[in-house]
């Protein structure tokens, strides 16, 4: 009895400590998601943090991060449709890889290994945000050092995936004002454009949508692009992947990219 009881105050001690952190940086405002990721990057001493959110536990969408550089990371992990944070999601269960540039990493995700080492980063840790089946995210924290967290920084971690779970929902109306905006602005502002283009490659070449989509994924890895901008583009018939017919009824075109400038410049030379 005395052992549970000293475990339920560790734990209201460490929750307690975990609320503070996060209102500490909201300085005086209402907590919201973006205090919480960014407390929990501070608290790990981790090179940031990023959180992805997901609707009626469908495809995850990064829509908050504490750098340019971690939304990077975030968004490569959707763009090429594997990484910690997916299989975090997948699984209901934390996917801790303490070394990127470890063999069992590479051969995990070798293409997001990569380029996670290529920034500098070497330790990945995602943790659900999620309570039973109600499920809203995955945050993902990620740190310069190679190495597994400690007892304690995990333990706190999973904490601060719960504070989101909370900040998430609210009691009253389910969706909370704060996730509902920073969702809407991810899904709308960008989101769209890709599924459209993956909904449009889809029917041209009479294919699933979600082998559709890893094709965009895949000519923008190549290509170096965003995969926003390639969906732009093949929206707008810039790009033409192999099989996509355009318009006209002509045979497909070989993979291309036309800037609109340069495109110009070499009409003007000719």
């Amino acid at each position: 009895m005395a052992v549970r009881v000293w475990t339920d105050w560790v734990d209201h001690d460490r929750s307690a400590r975990v609320w503070g952190a996060i209102r500490a940086v909201a300085d005086g405002a209402s907590p919201t998601l973006a205090h919480a990721v960014s407390a929990c990057a501070q608290a790990l001493s981790a090179a940031g943090a990023g959180l992805a959110m997901t609707r009626d536990g469908g495809m995850l969408e990064p829509v908050l991060a504490t750098s340019p550089e971690i939304a990077d990371l975030d968004e490569l992990q959707f763009e090429l449709g594997d990484g910690p944070s997916g299989e975090a999601a997948a699984m209901s269960a934390p996917v801790l890889e303490p070394d990127l540039a470890g063999v069992a990493a590479g051969r995990r995700w070798p293409a997001f290994a990569a380029a996670g080492g290529a920034r500098n980063v070497r330790g990945v840790f995602a943790f659900p945000v999620a309570a039973g089946a109600a499920r809203v995210g995955v945050l993902t924290v990620y740190r310069r050092e190679p190495g597994p967290l400690q007892r304690e920084q995990l333990e706190q971690a999973l904490v601060f995936a719960d504070a989101l779970f909370v900040l998430a929902l609210d009691n009253r109306q389910g969706v909370s004002a704060d996730l509902d905006e920073v969702i809407e602005a991810a899904f709308t502002a960008r989101r769209a454009e890709v599924h459209q283009a993956a909904g449009r490659l889809a029917s041209q070449q009479r294919i699933s949508v979600t082998d559709a989509l890893a094709r965009l994924r895949a000519y923008a890895y190549s290509s170096g692009l965003s995969l926003y901008k390639v969906a732009i583009d093949v929206m707008s018939d810039r790009l033409h992947l192999d099989g996509d017919q355009p318009r006209g009824g002509g045979p497909p075109a070989k993979p291309q990219l036309t800037d609109p400038e340069t495109a110009e410049k070499e009409e003007e030379e000719d």
